[in-house]
Parts: structure tokens; C-alpha cells; sequence
């Protein structure tokens, strides 16, 4: 294997950020293509910069994110994080006791991997599983997790949301979902409800997912839960900063609803010209990917690369040769190996599709040509 643990994660990171700061002082921004769906933004004019002061800037812009933060996400009241694990953590550690359960329904396993680690911090036991029949609630039970949109954005069936919250509620248990995207594909999409307003008590989202916003987290909820968990926020250091904060309210300002829905329907081409060459690609709500499995049933060569090495090495590729950034090489540790290929951000405006098909297949070809030297693939993803 090339990637083992978390330290080569942080590693092939450091490289692909090397790769884009390189590309973009030698051939400027417009080389690159972030069809991650976290390219995220900054907006804010010269007035509001010259308000980001220490105290200044909370005091103005903080309040102004309650307004458009409870009309984006429901509920009561909302909390500015520096990421949505933060939020994560923070309410772990308010409303979850050492020994008791924490129960997750999702769509499609895993979770994200914020979600086991905070409830091993605080010594819960943990269980999750994305199949409805087989979910349940046990005796001292002190959070149910719901993830609205999971890491490759296979979103949660309406009805199952609803009845997991029914179940929770029935024992007088809070619940707390996780929307780090499905915030808005959930709503934009698929019509879904807020999560608040399906009756959740606390739900989280990215600020970056799929909106201009910087990245962050902002949790809305319950006032008396949001106030507790905000204690934990301040404690640790997990609050968002004025500057994230600012860019928090233009993000969700100029959140522009029809860019979901002209990827969905991009999506459909782009789909129709990589089945030409390819077998395994599949849709998402806003673009196409192809899972690390996947990738391996296109590999013809014989090699000793792990499914998601080869995920690594042809994303690596992409954005060498290409310019075009997917979520292996930039991500955290613990993320989805999933090459997805987003199209609704700004830079897949630009794209033809037919130059985004003729990208992806060249650099296929390239990872047939030296899948069967790990040296060298190891070279591409860490560049020694």
C-alpha cells in the first residue's frame, strides 16, 4: 500500500496543495478546475473587511448570521464553527456521558469518521448502520445521529429521517444530524424539508458544501441545546472567527439554488460520454464519481496497488496533468477516497463537458502506465 495511515494522508495533502500553489503562480487560477464541491469562497467587501476586529466583528456580523442562518437551516438559533467536526465534537462532548450509546442511521456506510472519534473521546460506545430494518435504540441511549447527505451524497430517504426522529423523540432522545451537504442538496434537490423542521434538535452543515462560503461549520437547533453546546465551543476553541463568520453570512447570501439544478442536468452528458470508455462510473445528485471498487474493475494491469491507492494516484494525476482537483489528494484524514467529479461549482462552468470527458480518459491512460510500478506511483502521490 502507498496510503497506510493517517500521517500519509496529511502527507499526499501537503503535495497536492504543493502541485496547486505551483500551478497557480506559474499559470494563474484560471489552470485549475475545483470540481470538488467543497471550493467554498470569501466574499465580503471592503467596508466589512475594515469591521474584522477581535470584538467588533462578532458583534456585527454574528448577529446578522442569526438571521440568514436560522432562514438557511431552521430552528431556533445558530453557532458559527471553524468546521462542522467541530460542531460534532462540541455536541459530543455537551450531551453524550462516558459508557452510554450513541446510535447513527445513515444511507450508506460510513459515516464520517468526526462522528466515532469524538464518541471515543468521551468513552461512549458507538454503533451505526445504514440498513432501516436493522436500526434501533437501546436502553441509555443519550444521542441518535442522523447524516441528512453522506460522504459521496447518497442522501437519506425522507420517511426514514422522519421515523428515526419519531423513535428518538418517543424516548425523549435528542438528535442530531449531520448535514454537511445535504443542508442543500437535500433541499434543493430532493425537496426534503430543513432538518430542523423535519424535527431534529440540533443539525450541523459545511459552510464550503456546495455554497460560496468559507470553510466552516454553522449548527442551528434548539436555543436551550444550542446554548449549552456553544459553552463547549468557547471552552475548546472551536468557534469560527470574524472572518470565517462574514464570510459565513455572504456565503449563504449569495447561495444560488439554480447552480444545483443546472449541474443535475449537466450531469446527465457527462455521464453519457464516460460510458463510452468506461464501465463503473456513477451518478451523484450533482455530477458523476467513481468509488475506489470501481475504479480497480477499469484496471486491465496487473499491479499490488489497494483500491484506494489507485484512487489516490489517478486523482493525483488528474490534478497534475489536468488541473482538475477531486477530493482524494486535498482531503482530510478518514475522508472518502471517492473520485467525484462536481459540476456544480463555478470552475465546471467552465468546462466543455467534451474536455472534461477527454481529461479524464488521458489521465486514465496515464495510471495504466505506471499502475504496475509502486515506486512510481508512490512519487506521484508524495513526490519522493
Amino acid at each position: 500500500m502507498i496510503v497506510n495511515n493517517s500521517l500519509d494522508e496529511i502527507k499526499k495533502r501537503d503535495n497536492a496543495l504543493s502541485i496547486i500553489r505551483n500551478m497557480v503562480e506559474n499559470k494563474g487560477r484560471s489552470s485549475l478546475f475545483d470540481l470538488t464541491g467543497l471550493s467554498g469562497g470569501f466574499i465580503a467587501s471592503p467596508s466589512e473587511l475594515s469591521l474584522l476586529e477581535t470584538y467588533v466583528g462578532p458583534a456585527i456580523f454574528e448577529d446578522a448570521l442569526q438571521e440568514v442562518g436560522i432562514e438557511h437551516m431552521g430552528g431556533q438559533k445558530v453557532i458559527p464553527l471553524n468546521r462542522t467536526s467541530s460542531g460534532i465534537l462540541a455536541t459530543i462532548l455537551t450531551l453524550v456521558n462516558k459508557n452510554s450509546n450513541v446510535v447513527h442511521y445513515l444511507a450508506e456506510l460510513p459515516a464520517h469518521p468526526s462522528i466515532p472519534r469524538s464518541c471515543k473521546l468521551v468513552g461512549a460506545n458507538y454503533s451505526e448502520t445504514d440498513n432501516f430494518n436493522e436500526f434501533s435504540i437501546p436502553e441509555n441511549t443519550s444521542l441518535v445521529v442522523i447524516t441528512g447527505s453522506t460522504m459521496d451524497h447518497k442522501v437519506i430517504d425522507e420517511n426514514e429521517f422522519r421515523k428515526v426522529i419519531e423513535m428518538a423523540h418517543e424516548r425523549n432522545i435528542p438528535v442530531m444530524v449531520d448535514d454537511a451537504s445535504g443542508a442543500r442538496l437535500r433541499t434543493v434537490i430532493f425537496n426534503q424539508p430543513r432538518a430542523c423542521d423535519l424535527g431534529a434538535d440540533i443539525a450541523i452543515t459545511s459552510t464550503d458544501k456546495l455554497m460560496p462560503g468559507p470553510r466552516g461549520g454553522l449548527m442551528a437547533g434548539r436555543e436551550d441545546l444550542i446554548d449549552e453546546i456553544k459553552v463547549k465551543v468557547n471552552q475548546f476553541g472551536l468557534e469560527a472567527q470574524p472572518p470565517a463568520v462574514l464570510a459565513m453570512v455572504n456565503g449563504i447570501k449569495n447561495f444560488n439554488e439554480d447552480n444545483l439544478i443546472n449541474s443535475f442536468e449537466h450531469k446527465e452528458q457527462l455521464f453519457e460520454l464516460l460510458n463510452k470508455n468506461f464501465n463503473n462510473f456513477q451518478k451523484t445528485p450533482t455530477g458523476v464519481m467513481i468509488s475506489p471498487n470501481d475504479l480497480a474493475k477499469e484496471i486491465n494491469v496487473e499491479h499490488n496497488l489497494s483500491d484506494n491507492d489507485l484512487a489516490f494516484v489517478f486523482s493525483f494525476i488528474l490534478l497534475r496533468d489536468c488541473g482538475i482537483i477531486t477530493i482524494p489528494p486535498v482531503s482530510m484524514p478518514g475522508a472518502s477516497a471517492t473520485i467525484r467529479f462536481d459540476l456544480s461549482t463555478s470552475d465546471a462552468f467552465r468546462l466543455d463537458l467534451n474536455d472534461l470527458n477527454k481529461k479524464i480518459e488521458s489521465s486514465f491512460k496515464k495510471l495504466l502506465g505506471v499502475v504496475s510500478n509502486e515506486d512510481e506511483c508512490r512519487e506521484i502521490v508524495f513526490n519522493f
